[in-house]
């Protein structure tokens, strides 16, 4: 009989690593380190468990860009943003991606506006504004400041209400409706009064990929000023919808040439085609930044204005950005986004022909996206289709319910981006028909199953 010895630490170096066979560590801090190449490996095996980023059609976050960009990328990760004394260059860099974006949104004149983390601190930034400004405007009067209030409807990301919730804004939120899962003027006009900081809308809900009516709402909040005296900015979220709509729709006015558009908020780890996280916000003008949030620092030798809820982050993101503008441009971009929607629209064409499903608002402009529903009474539900596709094929599709009042509804959304290719939503086509047979013979999915399905929108 022939036994076998532990492997000698000489036989680890040569033919492995140690957690081969041990625990990694998972609570204590370690007390000795390792080699670079065990301690990439340990890392590397925790993450083939994971999903593969191609196959994550839930979230909006890029997950792909040229070998050239990620040069870029990884010869900057070193260098920090905040340093503009030290890296002028780079803050160069910054200011020219605002002009640029200024310029795409139609900003009448000279702006400003700032790089962020993304668009949830885009937001932060822009509703402090939106209550600073209020605040003066209110003090000049001889006004209280003690009740601000902000209007965005239920189709909104998150962000919105944390931004409430932290600076103490009340958050008037307009509920949804089984058949309507956006917001328009007469959903808003309720609840618009003198204490009103804004209104928020958006450009290409996380939730069906449409927008809010932003001309109706903007034209509300025009006659609203002529006939009431409040002058209500109008803030558009366009976290996903900021780099679809000006090269799928360049006619349809939703930014700066609608007359309260006052400040706009953009991923640009979205459609913006840049790895996380980068995000921007413009101003119409530069007066609606509220002077107060600006701080004039001296900070390793160089005075500078800073308008930030971060300090200290990296360069490579913002660098990556204007890698993409430049590289892209009107042309490049508009080349993308039709190639996403003409997938789209093919994907929705081959659900649609099943006989299974019901599509959400096509025809109507929306995200390359598909959002769609169960047609009618079966054996399963969308939650079932979203485990049995991650089961069957490992592609990430959520299911996830309405906000109030629609929250009774159930839906699915298939995000289609650059990386996916004809082939891939060919694929997906095939797999979704063969997931919902699948479901058809054994039923829904078990209830411990579901509780590893995505079921939120706001990826």
């Amino acid at each position: 009989m022939t036994t076998t010895s532990k492997p000698s630490s000489d036989d680890v170096t040569l033919f492995g690593n140690r957690f081969l066979t041990m625990e990694v560590p998972t609570r204590e801090f370690p007390d000795g380190g390792m080699p670079s190449v065990d301690a990439m490996r340990l890392v590397g095996e925790d993450l083939a468990l994971e999903g593969l980023p191609d196959r994550n059609l839930a979230t909006f976050v890029t997950t792909w860009m040229e070998p050239e960009a990620r040069q870029i990328i990884t010869a900057n990760l070193h260098r920090n943003f905040i340093d503009h004394a030290e890296y002028p260059r780079t803050a160069e860099i910054e200011q020219r991606c605002i002009r640029m974006l200024a310029d795409l949104f139609h900003a009448p004149g000279p702006t400003t506006g700032a790089r962020t983390q993304g668009s949830s601190e885009a937001i932060m930034l822009g509703g402090l504004s939106l209550k600073w400004n209020w605040r003066k405007r209110r003090e000049a009067a001889g006004l209280p400041t003690t009740s601000p209030n902000l209007v965005f409807g239920g189709d909104v990301h998150v962000v919105w209400e944390k931004f409430c919730r932290y600076f103490d804004v009340e958050a008037r939120i307009v509920p949804l409706h089984p058949a309507k899962y956006t917001i328009g003027p007469e959903d808003v006009e309720p609840h618009v009064d003198e204490n009103t900081i804004g209104v928020a809308a958006v450009l290409g809900t996380t939730f069906t990929g449409h927008k809010d009516d932003v001309v109706g709402i903007n034209d509300l909040l025009v006659r609203i000023k002529n006939e009431r005296g409040f002058d209500v900015p109008l803030h558009v979220d366009g976290a996903s919808g900021g780099f679809v709509w000006p090269f799928l729709y360049p006619d349809t006015k939703w930014d700066f040439r609608l007359e309260q558009v006052r400040s706009i908020n953009v991923s640009g780890h979205k459609f913006g085609l840049v790895y996380p996280g980068i995000g921007w916000l413009i101003f119409r003008e530069e007066s609606d930044l509220a002077s107060d949030l600006v701080f004039e620092e001296n900070y390793l030798g160089k005075t500078d204005a800073t308008f930030t809820l971060n300090f200290s982050t990296g360069s490579a993101m913002v660098l990556a950005q204007y890698y993409n503008f430049v590289r892209y441009g009107r042309a490049g971009y508009t080349y993308i986004m039709q190639m996403m929607q003409t997938n789209a629209r093919v994907l929705a064409e081959k659900l649609e022909a099943m006989g299974r499903f019901e599509l959400i608002g096509q025809g109507e402009e929306q995200l390359p996206l598909v959002a769609f529903k169960l047609a009618g009474e079966a054996p399963y539900d969308e939650f079932d289709i979203a485990w049995q596709l991650s089961a069957e094929r490992g592609w990430m599709v959520p299911a996830y319910t309405l906000p109030p009042d629609a929250q009774h509804v159930t839906i699915m959304r298939a995000l289609v981006k650059q990386t996916m290719s004809r082939e891939h939503v060919d694929t997906l086509a095939r797999d979704i028909e063969q997931a919902c047979a699948t479901l058809e013979e054994k039923g829904g999915a078990h209830p411990s199953e579901r509780q590893k399905i995505v079921t939120g929108p706001g990826h």
